[in-house]
């Protein structure tokens, strides 16, 4: 009972990215734009979604699902990771804080991997299959889908957030980070991690490997059925649709498995750190510019919204 009351009482600190102030202030300022415009970037591509019919359809349902899931994901990490930038680390994050923190990062980012094969899967029917792209892409199975993706997050999120913070954490507990990861957290225990580390692989193989995979396999089919199509226009559109999602898959598993699916033992602390800010800060940022300026249909309804509103 006292060993558990102790680990509670610990607090975690964040090592600064550098020793000088004016470094740490640029970084500052550039998460602080890269934030703000992921904030308003995906609030605009849900709200331009929700208040135009033309783009009530299967893909932008997924694509409004994808920009909230940044915003809240980036959310968990950008507020805290400011104000340690600014004071240099010195505010610290509490066993329980740092807990709930690794928890909804988890829950998010595992939710946002999954959801972007559901969209992998999409674009396969509605290429593949456009005929009948709508009588399987059924409003009430892409609400399954989108429900599936956060429930299946909540459960790897909950277990592993779990089984990481029952381990005892003794000595200097300070995080070569800016937000409280599965590993940099993992590394500061002092007990026997492997059960831990089989979890971490276990969820990185189910969030990352699997969907990854289906992902490929989808678009192996899916440029194979674009090159049938006769149109110049319709492949040139079919492709332009897909490559925005491609670009968005690329960066964001690869960077991921970068750091997740590798042993432990050979895990980098200030590498793991540098490859964090594209998954955190630059992919949120690049997901709203990647599909709006490679999508015509977007664009155009982005406008359309704008000429509503700005006629009223």
């Amino acid at each position: 009972m006292g060993d558990e009351n102790q680990t509670i009482d610990i607090q975690f600190h964040f090592h600064p990215f550098s020793p000088i102030l004016e470094i740490q202030i640029l970084i500052f300022v550039a998460f602080l734009l890269m934030y703000i415009g992921s904030l308003i970037g995906n609030a605009t591509i849900f709200l331009t979604v929700w208040a135009e019919c033309s783009l009530h359809t299967p893909m932008y349902f997924f694509l409004a699902n994808l920009a909230v899931l940044e915003i809240f994901y980036s959310s968990t990490v950008a507020p805290l990771a400011l104000v340690n930038l600014l004071t240099m680390g010195r505010i610290p994050i509490s066993f329980t804080g740092c807990g709930t923190q690794m928890f909804f990062f988890v829950f998010l980012g595992s939710a946002d991997c999954i959801l972007l094969g559901i969209m992998a899967y999409d674009r396969f029917v509605a290429i593949r299959d456009p005929l009948r792209y709508t009588l399987i892409m059924r409003w009430q199975l892409c609400a399954q889908l989108a429900t599936g993706a956060l429930v299946l997050g909540f459960i790897l999120a909950l277990q592993l957030t779990a089984l990481i913070f029952h381990l005892p954490f003794c000595g200097q507990n300070r995080i070569t980070h800016f937000y409280c990861d599965v590993l940099p957290i993992l590394r500061l225990a002092c007990g026997d991690t492997r059960m831990q580390e089989a979890m971490i692989f276990i969820v990185s193989v189910i969030i990352l490997t699997i969907p990854f995979s289906l992902i490929s396999i989808s678009y192996i089919f899916i440029v194979g059925a674009i090159l049938k199509i006769r149109s110049t226009e319709g492949q040139r559109k079919a492709f332009s649709t897909c490559s925005s999602h491609l670009t968005v898959v690329l960066l964001q598993y690869g960077c991921c498995s970068l750091i997740y699916l590798r042993p432990s033992s050979s895990y980098n602390p200030e590498m793991g750190r540098v490859v964090s800010v594209v998954y955190t800060f630059v992919t949120p940022v690049l997901n709203p510019l990647i599909y709006s300026m490679r999508n015509k249909e977007l664009k155009d309804a982005l406008n359309k919204v704008m000429k509503r509103h700005l006629l009223r």
